[in-house]
């Protein structure tokens, strides 16, 4: 109870993470009580628990689990920080909660994730669920699919984005689970709900039948678009507001729903992009050109097939479209035509918008072509345009079709009206707005007073389109002059018009007609904003700004459709007036009297009209009263100002009352609702009052109010008209200023400026200097909101009124427009809408340059100035482009059409002549301010190919470009240039001047844009790209950039796109961007320019520390190349050797060529010797300098003429780095091939090294790195020692290069000095280090610290020199030093020193001051670690004791044979390198003694071979095997960086590894399963693993002990690093159980041991208690099985039999223990008709023998449970069932049957089912027997008899034993009985005997490798039979042959090898073995087997000694068994020593 007592003290939060589940239950529902009790999201109460909410769903106790998801889905509903948590909870519930058993916890678990779509995580939920649909559990997959379904449903398609589900969902209908195939049909349902055509196109590859039931399906669906039925958080107001709408009126309903529908995927973004022009026909261009139609065909059915393809790569089709176009305008064989317009169709049905800049070329000619009658070439050509028309937009084409319009031929009228009426129903009334089609409306009532009935049906069908997508209020205006007939016919068209998308616009319209309900008016509001914004018209492209209801704004505003929905409070009252005055007819007086009568009083309309003006004065008051109290509603505004317009009306002569007239008129355009049919009826007489002196300032208020009223724009023209169409100029300069105040006021938003331009341009030229100077003052305010293009309007003024223009403007400049103070509440929506969409500042400037007089000069652009553009002479393409500049500029301002002027300028700006490159560029920038905003036409196929010129070398030319894109940028806006993926591919060149102007211009542009397109995205992959490039400077402008692309598209968007990235730059660019975060600037709500200059100066300040890592990425792959090479092909063949040689230099004469084929290093006898001779008697400079002077450069020129081939050393001495790079690349190509050579020149090449040390080139040192690797890998492989010379010259150099400051180099000098020291005493190599710490450079001195600490780490104190005090002593003073890495480095070392010699290092350094004294002894208490044992024996001595040996250089080299190294070795060792300089610490493993190390390395010699060096080995002496130090505690990890110097091959190196599997130390332990791991999982290296399987188990279950009894119980080890280490050994063992090859190698002991260990693990309640524990349980049941499946079966079912058997026995075994023994007995039992024919039955059936004799009967039924006896029953049962009688005769190893009742069993059975089943199959083979035809039996019988009689003969009894084995396989029924019968016992039982040796010798072949090797494999693993132990003799299996054969056999052997007979007969281990082959030994447990195979290799090791065998021989066993019996008996008793000293 007190523990209870204790957590129950615990506050909430801590309990939520106790140990105790009750605690953790107690915690979750206090927590669930707080959180429903915290009303307040943002209560800081919620951060508390921001942590623990993972653990709440992850729970490892399914109860409290239960409770912690309802915690938690109460959490994520109500916290305001809750959306932190979702990436971990969802993938917690995804692994932890959809697995669980109980629907309760799925439910809540789909329930969290709901909840987390709905506030606002949508995007990292469905992330994390289709992770987890790759999860290997059916249950998880079907989960997320559910609940992606319920989001989905829920949610709808704009927030679950279908995009990454669709492409998942072909995967989920293959998989093998039903539920799952079940699942994705509903989801596939679904999803068809949301998006038909997308899923349709996916699933097509589908099963047939799984599609069929799809469909069926998706026809029961109802057609109508499916609503979401939940929202968002921030949707959630929203949609009450249309709840409450909806109740009000009913019709509101198409409010902002459709809007809110998702953007459709499209199938055509699910396609991969095919890429067509390069497999064009090579003679396409020819044969289309060719005379003969046949011909011309051929090419363009080429190009057919090629664009059937449905989604195109992007590229430049400029040439293709070119020639189509020439083939549909001018071929004369119209078959043709229509094949061209099929091509045209195809290539813009691909490739969409990226056709749109070829439309306008083409456009102009399909129209034209229409003349054509026949119908398959029409409709060829209809598809063609319609295709193209869907690439563009209508804005871009209308000039050429328009000018097509006015045709003669009637059919080409008919068809370009079908083509408009085809075109609008694409439109919208945003797309389509008043300025585009006012023109198509003119020219379409000119055809419906056409002659031909063709040309004017199709022109009012195309006007009803029109009417139909924009409403009649629109068009009405264009149709005054129509007469009636003709208007019915129009309407009539318009009702039968289907639309591309839905009745949007028409239902307004339709609507306002019938039913005046508020609803209604509120719909037909947003048709009258339409319509003023439309006013303001000209502006290409569709229109951006809408006051309230937004029409073209975009989709995610939801207000495209019916605008009603999401308009705010403020502004529906003022819609709902203004929408009943756009509906309000024109009432009659009668009408407008009646209504009147009834709200005035009577006397006051009778005295309107009274001739006193007191009266009349009178009336006024009376009727200004009336007003004043009216409500608005009953206001009847039409009625009240036609009373007041009244005779006298606006002839008023009072000026009083004509003031309080105007009052009135002001009151009623208040407080009424006051439509412009009102507005009309005054506004005459307003403007004729404005100029009046008493009464002009009440006039302008009425104005003003009605402008309130009906808008500014709409009032503005109005007002500007009238005023002009009089000519009292008073009034004229009064509505001037009326207007420039009236502009203050309102602002200029959606002033249409068109309208009354020319009235100010009337204004500057009136007489009346009042008049000029308003418009002046007018121009002066419109300046404020246009900006300087309002001046060109006015450049053809005279200079004296432009002067003054320019007077009023200069004026302005540098003033802000005025925040507008009125018309506001109903422009709220616009200002902000405006702000989302607006492109540029100048937007309003647009307008005003769209009011320019614009010229034609297509026809100015003939085909000679374009040809004389093309010429090949420079000069006439200046002329060209003179020609064009001259055009451009007398024309000022041109219309967009300029003929073949853009593809001939785009050919210049690659032009080589760079002068006209700069020419073209200020062309273009002429063009862009002479087209204006039209040019945006442009930007695909001018614009770009201007950007790809940023990538010239020339800085003046890259200046023009930039230049030149701003001018465009400036007319076009940004959009257009971000559209579509041609930004992205720019981006995509690697041309690092291209990359920084390109990410510098974004910069710039990003932040002053308000909204970006989608496509952006598409830069980011390149921009990440960017930041790793090579060129610092575009690095620095992709880090300028980031803050900006995170802007427009978040953060999440750009961490997502990190996802292919390699791990290391992903982790470097998520860094980045949360840099970046913090810099992020706000999306600009006014365009601000200034504001991007401090932002982007201030974001690259923080992102600097990049160049390292990209280095890094660069030289791994660099690295892993050569490894390979080496890995794969040790020589290289001479072809290929010349191959790569010719490859490297670069302009070479043929004769050089051919030289290159020969070495590139030619060896020179004693060379070498002599240059040390020479430099040694300074006959030459010794290699010692500070920079490398030049003599230095000549002599080693010198040195190397005579034994470097000639090209090489050209190419080493060049000056351009380039060339280096290609020796260095020579170099490693010839490095395995040239050992000699290499060895020979080493000193030379060394010092050329040290020169490019010197270079300043990055990539130069990165190759030259790379080639030392590899060159001191291979001196080490050649056990090569490196020269006191060699040293001199090379070593401190490289020691410079480690002070580097780029990271990746730096780690790579660690590499080499590691390396180094395998061929150079690493106490020579310390001076040298310890010199480097000296260095002015304090990362150097650091480096040069950590290595000598490695040094003394890895190889002791004696590496200290001259002494280990006098060094310490120098390491110790850097302790002081100023950089804080160099003192860090500093104590590190002497902590390393302080924990090998414990507190004798004080004495070693002396006196230290107090403060760096004080420093070390802090960082020794850290390191904690306790001083061990003096380590290791020197590593260093090997390099110089091998030479001494072998002097000679030959003897140096390994034999051919052993030159293939393997690849395990090679990449284990590069871990290791990588590793040790990743960490600067090495491991220090070496305290095992070297010797025996050495001893481990030979026995499992990878290819056998017995090197001839060994012999020295005899003097060690064996009892140092027995020191304590033979399993070493390792110190700081378990592998030596230097143990290559003893382990020189695959087999050590695996042997080694293995030996830390079992480590005390758990890191050492993971560390060493790690690099298993990394074998066992690639197949290609797995096989290395063959052979040391029973040793890697053996391992690993003692690992597995050692943490059951040893960690488990250590209380200070958190249980976290065991359950990892339990995960790594399982994860290892499941890796291995996969690869049957190597899981079949596993031994009956070591399966018997690796059982129990996993049974024991599986039992362990401690587990269950951890976090992880359940998990852990599963993957361990999940091992089991694959061993059970996996494994050799007979091995496996032998040391469960075994297991079963000791478990029974042992009474401290729990029952549960041997339960699950018998579950995996039962698993195998379930398998046997599998594995029956694998299984060698004898030695099973001898198991149960043993098994039974152990445990009779009897026994076994006096066990508490009857389990043992059912599993011993069912196994015979099974086995009798499968074997039938023949079962008895696999009891041939079992030596006396009488000892178990296994017999008589097998019988009792086999009697038994004889009697049931048995008989019926026996009778069916007698008949099957009986069928066979008599003849055949005569002739069997035949051939058993000469079978018989070759078995009987002496010398073919094998052949005979070995046909009549295969007989009887063939012919199973046969009966061999009758020809035994009669001969005698001996020959029976000697064929029986063959047939089962032969047997056995098939199986072992068909399954065991016949073993190379030291000893046999199979003895090695310990089979317990004999016959395994002469498996290499080469007679497999033969249970049955008697010793003495073997004896016989091993004596003729031993006489072969020279060996002694005589003691033969002694040995007992031998003959016992052999001596009763019938009983083997009892099954070996794994750690005699150690034992058993250390003599065995004992023995070989002394065998080696004394004998002069081949290498061949000493494989045979027989060299094992020649040891005397005396030397075996020495060795156990030592091996008894081992036993008891481990213990």
């Amino acid at each position: 109870m007190g523990d209870d007592s204790e957590w129950l003290k615990l506050p909430v939060d801590q309990k939520c993470e106790h140990k105790l589940w009750k605690a953790r239950l107690s915690g979750y529902e206090e927590a669930l009580k707080i959180f429903q009790k915290i009303k307040d999201e943002k209560s800081p109460e919620w951060s508390k628990y921001l942590g623990l909410i993972k653990k709440f769903v992850t729970d490892s106790n399914a109860v409290v689990q239960l409770k912690g998801l309802e915690a938690a889905l109460v959490y994520v509903e109500n916290a305001h920080v809750a959306g932190k948590t979702t990436g971990e909870v969802v993938s917690g519930v995804v692994s932890k909660v959809f697995n669980q058993p109980k629907a309760k916890a799925k439910e809540l678990g789909i329930e969290i994730c709901l909840m987390y779509v709905e506030i606002e995580k949508g995007e990292s939920v469905q992330e994390e669920l289709l992770k987890g649909l790759d999860n290997k559990n059916p249950k998880i997959i079907v989960a997320c699919v559910e609940t992606l379904r319920k989001a989905l449903c829920e949610f709808g398609s704009k927030i679950i984005s279908l995009k990454p589900i669709i492409k998942v969902l072909p995967k989920l209908f293959e998989s093998r689970d039903k539920a799952v195939r079940d699942e994705a049909k509903l989801f596939a349902i679904e999803i068809y709900r949301w998006n038909r055509d997308a899923v349709k196109h996916t699933l097509q590859n589908i099963n047939s039948v799984q599609l069929k039931e799809l469909e069926e399906e998706w026809v029961k669906l109802p057609t109508g678009a499916p609503k979401p039925s939940r929202f968002l958080r921030s949707q959630q107001e929203l949609e009450a507001k249309l709840e409450q709408q909806q109740s009000a009126g009913g019709d509101a309903e198409g409010g902002g729903d459709d809007g809110d529908e998702a953007p459709q995927i499209d199938a055509y973004e699910l396609l991969e992009a095919v890429e067509i022009l390069s497999k064009l026909p090579k003679d396409f261009y020819d044969k289309i050109e060719a005379k003969k139609w046949q011909e011309r065909k051929e090419a363009l059915e080429a190009v057919e097939v090629l664009v059937k393809n449905p989604k195109l790569e992007a590229g430049d089709y400029a040439d293709l479209v070119k020639a189509l176009k020439k083939v549909v305008g001018k071929d004369t064989n119209v078959m043709l035509v229509a094949l061209a317009a099929k091509c045209l169709t195809g290539l813009a049905v691909g490739l969409r918008k990226k056709f749109g800049q070829y439309a306008g070329h083409v456009v102009p000619t399909i129209l034209e072509k229409f003349k054509e009658k026949k119908p398959q070439v029409v409709q060829a050509l209809q598809e063609a345009i319609d295709a193209i028309f869907l690439t563009t937009t209508l804005q871009n084409i209308s000039e050429d079709v328009l000018a097509v319009m006015d045709n003669k031929n009637p059919t080409i009228k008919q068809q370009t009206s079908l083509f408009i009426a085809r075109s609008f129903r694409h439109c919208t009334s945003s797309t389509l707005p008043k300025s585009l089609l006012k023109p198509f409306c003119a020219a379409l009532l000119k055809h419906i007073n056409d002659s031909a009935p063709e040309v004017r049906d199709a022109a009012f069908e195309a006007l009803g389109t029109a009417l139909k997508v924009v409403g009649e209020k629109t068009v009405n205006p264009f149709l005054a002059d129509v007469d009636k007939l003709k208007l019915d016919k129009i309407k009539e068209c318009s009702e039968k018009v289907e639309l591309v998308h839905g009745k949007k616009s028409g239902l307004a319209a339709e609507k306002k007609e019938s039913k005046p309900l508020p609803g209604r008016a509120v719909a037909s509001g947003a048709a009258g904003d339409k319509d003023t914004k439309d006013v303001s018209g000209p502006k290409p492209g569709p229109l951006k700004k809408a006051p309230t209801a937004k029409a073209g704004g975009p989709p995610k505003k939801g207000k495209t459709t019916a605008p009603g929905g999401s308009a705010s409070a403020g502004t529906k009252n003022k819609k709902g007036l203004e929408t009943k005055e756009i509906v309000e007819p024109e009432l009659s007086i009668e009408v407008c009297e009646e209504k009147a009568s009834a709200v005035l009083p009577s006397t006051c309309i009778q005295l309107l009209d009274s001739s006193n003006w007191k009266e009349r004065l009178a009336c006024m008051e009376e009727f200004q009263k009336a007003v004043e109290l009216m409500e608005r509603t009953e206001m009847p505004c039409q009625a009240l100002v036609k009373m007041l317009a009244k005779k006298p009306g606006w002839k008023e002569t009072n000026f009083q009352v004509m003031q309080m007239k105007l009052h009135i008129v002001a009151l009623i355009a208040q407080k009424g609702n006051f439509s412009k049919t009102s507005a009309q009826i005054v506004l005459d007489g307003l403007v004729d009052k404005i100029g009046d002196v008493k009464c002009g300032n009440n006039a302008k208020e009425a104005m003003t109010a009605i402008a309130e009223a009906c808008q500014l724009p709409w009032t503005a023209e109005q007002v500007m008209s009238m005023a002009f169409s009089q000519k009292n100029p008073k009034n004229q300069s009064e509505t001037l200023n009326w207007l420039s105040n009236a502009i203050k006021e309102f602002g200029f938003s959606e002033l249409n400026v068109k309208a009354f331009i020319s009235n100010v341009k009337t204004a500057l030229a009136a007489t009346n200097p009042a008049v000029r100077t308003s418009a002046i003052t007018l121009l002066g305010v419109m300046y404020l909101y246009v900006g300087p293009s309002l001046r060109m309007i006015f450049e053809d003024e005279k200079p004296a009124l432009l002067s003054q223009i320019d007077a009023e403007f200069q004026k302005m400049q540098g003033q802000s427009p005025p925040a507008p103070t009125r018309g506001i509440s109903k422009h709220s929506t616009s200002g902000t809408d405006e702000g989302e969409d607006g492109d540029e500042p100048g937007d309003g400037g647009n307008d005003v340059v769209d009011l320019l007089p614009r010229i034609e000069i297509s026809d100015k652009i003939t085909s000679e100035l374009v040809s004389k553009i093309g010429d090949k002479n420079w000069k006439i393409r200046k002329e060209g482009l003179d020609e064009v500049a001259g055009i451009i500029n007398e024309a000022k301002f041109i219309q967009p059409n300029i003929g073949e002027l853009p593809a001939a300028l785009k050919g210049r700006l690659n032009d080589s002549n760079k002068i006209l490159v700069q020419q073209t560029l200020n062309i273009l920038q002429q063009l862009a301010v002479a087209m204006g905003p039209n040019i945006k036409q442009h930007v695909k196929n001018l614009g770009i190919p201007i950007i790809t010129v940023l990538g010239d070398s020339k800085n003046n030319v890259r200046a023009a470009a930039l230049a030149t894109v701003n001018a465009w940028a400036e007319q076009t806006g940004m959009k257009e240039w971000l559209e579509g993926e041609d930004l992205s591919e720019e981006l995509k060149k690697e041309n690092p001047f291209l990359r920084q102007e390109l990410l510098g211009w974004l910069a710039e542009k990003l932040p002053t844009i308000r909204s970006t397109p989608t496509d952006l995205i598409l830069c980011v992959p390149h921009l990440y790209s960017c930041l790793e490039d090579r060129n610092g400077d575009v690095r620095k402008k992709a880090q300028d950039a980031l803050p900006f692309f995170m802007m427009h598209l978040g953060y999440e968007k750009m961490a997502k796109a990190t996802g292919k990235l390699k791990p290391t730059s992903k982790d470097q660019v998520l860094a980045m961007l949360e840099k970046a975060k913090a810099n992020m600037p706000s999306k600009p709500a006014a365009p601000a320019k200034a504001m991007s200059k401090p932002v982007g100066g201030s974001a690259p300040a923080k992102a600097q520390p990049i160049p390292a890592p990209v280095e890094d990425s660069v030289s791994s792959t660099v690295e892993a190349k050569p490894d390979l090479k080496k890995a794969k092909a040790p020589g290289v063949s001479s072809k290929a050797k010349s191959a790569q040689g010719k490859k490297v230099p670069s302009k070479t004469t043929l004769k050089e060529d051919d030289d290159k084929s020969g070495p590139i290093f030619i060896i020179v006898p004693n060379g070498k010797e002599q240059r040390m001779r020479d430099e040694k008697g300074l006959k030459v400079l010794k290699w010692n300098f500070t920079t490398p002077r030049d003599e230095y450069i000549e002599q080693l020129k010198t040195q190397m003429s005579s034994c470097v081939a000639k090209w090489l050393q050209d190419e080493m001495f060049h000056s351009d780095f380039q060339h280096h790079n290609k020796a260095l690349a020579v170099m490693v190509d010839h490095l395995e091939s040239e050992k000699d050579g290499v060895i020979s020149c080493l000193d030379l090449i060394l010092k050329w090294l040290t020169l490019r040390f010197f270079d300043t080139n990055t990539s130069v040192l990165m190759k030259a790195l790379e080639y030392l690797k590899l060159l001191f890998t291979l001196l080490s492989e050649e056990e090569y020692h490196l020269t006191e010379n060699e040293a001199s010259s090379f070593i401190p150099y490289l020691i410079l290069k480690v002070g580097e400051p780029k990271d990746v180099i730096r780690k790579d000098v660690r590499a080499i000095l590691n390396r180094m020291c395998l061929v150079y005493p690493a106490s020579k190599m310390f001076p040298f280090i310890m010199e480097g710490t000296k260095s002015k450079n304090s990362k150097q001195r650091a480096e040069c610290l950590e290595e000598l600490g490695c040094l003394i780490e890895s190889y002791g104190m004696n590496v200290c020199q001259p002494t280990p005090g006098k060094a310490l002593k120098e390491i110790a003073i850097h302790i002081g030093d100023r950089d804080n890495a160099v003192r860090n480095a500093a104590l590190n070392t002497i902590v390393t020193v302080y924990n090998v010699h414990g507190d004798q290092v004080f004495k070693l350094i002396g006196n230290l001051s107090e403060k760096d004294m004080s420093m070390l002894e802090e960082r020794i208490k850290r390191s904690a670690k306790r001083p061990s044992a003096v380590p290791v024996k020197q590593a260093e001595e090997k390099p110089q004791r091998t030479q001494n040996i072998n002097s000679n250089a030959n003897m140096l080299r390994k034999g051919p044979s052993e030159d293939m190294s393997s690849k395990l070795k090679i990449m284990y060792r590069t871990y290791r390198i990588q590793a040790r300089s990743m960490s600067g610490h090495p491991e220090a493993a070496q305290m095992v003694r070297r010797e025996f190390q050495l001893d481990l390395d030979e026995i499992e010699n990878d290819n056998g071979t017995v090197r001839c060096e060994m012999p020295e080995l005899v003097q060690h002496k064996l009892d140092d095997i027995f020191e304590p130090v033979l399993i070493p505690e390792p110190k700081i990890r378990a592998v030596s960086p230097h143990f290559d110097d003893m382990h020189s091959n695959t087999a050590s190196t695996i042997n080694f590894i293995i030996s830390q599997v079992a480590s005390g130390d758990i890191n050492t332990s993971i560390q060493a399963l790690t690099q298993i791991d990394e074998v066992l999982r690639q197949e290609d290296k797995a096989e290395a693993m063959s052979g040391h399987i029973d040793q890697f188990l053996i391992a690993t279950f003692m690992q597995l002990r050692l943490i059951y009894s040893t960690h488990m119980a250590d209380e200070k080890l958190d249980k976290d690093e065991i359950i990892k280490l339990y995960s790594c050994i399982i994860g290892n063992m499941i890796s291995l159980f996969q690869i049957e090859s190597l899981a079949r190698e596993a031994s009956t002991g070591v399966l018997k041991d690796l059982m129990h260990g996993l049974i024991t693990l599986m039992l362990d309640s401690r587990i269950e208690d951890l976090e992880e524990g359940q998990q852990l349980i599963r993957s361990v049941n999940l091992l089991v099985v694959k061993v059970l499946e996996k494994s050799d079966q007979t091995n496996i079912f032998s040391a469960l039999l075994v297991l079963l058997q000791d478990s029974l026995l042992a009474t401290a075994n729990s029952p549960k223990f041997s339960e699950l023994v018998m579950k995996c007995l039962w698993r195998m039992v379930r398998l046997l008709p599998d594995t029956i024919n694998s299984i060698n039955l004898d030695r099973i059936l001898l198991d149960i023998h043993i098994f039974m004799k152990v445990f009779p009967k009897e026994k076994l039924k006096q066990c508490k449970s009857e389990f043992p006896i059912r599993t011993l029953k069912t196994l015979l049962h099974t086995l009798c069932k499968l074997k039938g009688p023949k079962i008895l005769d696999h009891l041939t190893m079992i030596d006396n049957k009488n000892e178990s009742e296994l017999e008589a069993h097998l019988c009792r059975m086999m009697k038994h089912s004889m009697d049931q089943t048995g008989s019926k199959s026996d009778k069916e083979t007698e008949k099957g027997a009986s069928r066979i035809d008599e003849k055949s039996k005569v002739k069997g019988n035949d051939f058993l008899a000469e079978i018989f009689k070759k078995i009987g003969s002496k010398e073919n009894t094998k052949e005979g034993l070995a046909e009549l084995y295969e007989y009887k396989k063939k012919y199973s029924d046969t009966d061999i009985e009758p020809f035994l019968k009669n001969s005698s016992q001996f020959f029976q039982s000697y064929v029986e005997r063959g047939l089962r040796v032969i047997e056995m010798e098939r199986e072992s072949k068909g399954r065991i490798p016949t073993s190379t090797g030291i000893s046999p494999q199979m003895e090695v693993t310990c089979v317990p039979t004999p016959t395994s132990t002469v498996s290499s003799l080469g007679n497999t299996n033969g249970e049955e042959v008697g010793p003495s054969v073997y004896l016989e056999r091993l004596k003729i052997l031993r006489q072969r090898c020279g060996l002694d007979n005589t003691k033969q007969d002694d040995r007992p281990p031998l003959t016992s073995l052999l001596s009763k082959p019938t009983i083997p030994p009892p099954v070996a447990s794994s750690t005699d087997m150690l034992h058993s195979k250390l003599s065995q290799l004992r023995e070989s090791r002394e065998q080696h000694q004394h004998s002069d065998l081949d290498s061949n021989q000493t494989h045979s066993a027989g060299a094992m068994t020649s040891s005397s019996t005396t030397n075996i008996d020495d060795l156990k008793k030592r091996l008894e020593r081992i036993k008891s000293s481990r213990k």
